[in-house]
């Protein structure tokens, strides 16, 4: 038997090395939102210091078989940016009590990094104060710690059964630092949407430059990668401006 298992291992060496892929494959290092890019966050922006999404990169190895497909791929990476920033907009408190501030706190529970909303149920008491009700009662000391470590200026009041979160009035030097922690978000982004187009346009020269397209294909697909990029850091620039119009507004 240990001759035939022998003979058998040997056998589906050969194969694997006669059938194995040959030849030039385009590839590429890609992300599930940006592809080596880490969001910096300035220490003195307590809105955002431990709540943030940063712009990950998870690296992959996938092949290209035509300019479209990178087209689409830009397309895929640029929405998932955008969604980022999106996230990120959110924890900027305004002033007024929006449960939405509280969706990227993470709870210790029962030793697992856990969402705050699938550990509570957040609502909004009045303009002004913010109401969190655990699931597990059992839960309160975790997620008011959480709260409190999360940096978002937010004080929880916990009473034994929930907790309440009044939202202090935002003075108009606050204002303008939460302006520029948009601004700072927004640039982040748009780095993150550059760095795409330089892996999209780096992967079709390569195609080029192995005559798999030609170089009119190839400018064409460099023409379109540059018209998603623009339009993505346009979207960008309108988030900012709706979220900087808010966070002025009194």
């Amino acid at each position: 038997m240990k001759v035939i298992s022998a003979v058998l291992l040997s056998i589906a060496a050969t194969a694997s090395e006669a059938f194995a892929p040959s030849g030039p494959a385009f590839t590429r290092s890609i992300s599930n939102t940006v592809a080596n890019t880490s969001i910096q966050i300035n220490p003195n922006m307590p809105a955002l210091a431990n709540t943030a999404t940063p712009f990950t990169s998870t690296s992959l190895r996938m092949a290209f078989e035509s300019p479209e497909e990178v087209e689409l791929d830009m397309e895929e990476r640029m929405e998932k940016s955008i969604d980022t920033v999106k996230k990120n907009l959110i924890t900027i408190r305004t002033g007024r009590a929006s449960a939405s501030i509280l969706d990227l706190i993470k709870v210790d529970y029962y030793g697992a990094s856990t969402p705050l909303n699938q550990v509570a149920s957040v609502s909004v008491a009045n303009s002004q104060q913010l109401s969190v009700s655990p699931y597990d009662k059992s839960s309160l000391g975790d997620i008011e710690r959480a709260i409190v470590e999360s940096n978002l200026g937010l004080t929880p009041n916990n009473d034994g059964d929930l907790i309440r979160i009044n939202i202090p009035a935002i003075t108009e030097d606050r204002r303008k630092e939460l302006m520029k922690n948009c601004k700072s978000l927004g640039e982040d982004g748009k780095v993150a949407i550059r760095n795409i187009r330089r892996d999209g346009v780096e992967v079709v020269k390569k195609m080029e430059k192995a005559s798999d397209i030609g170089e009119d294909e190839s400018k064409g697909a460099q023409d379109k990668i540059q018209k998603l990029t623009d339009q993505y850091v346009k979207e960008i620039d309108t988030l900012i401006a709706a979220k900087e119009k808010d966070v002025m507004t009194v």
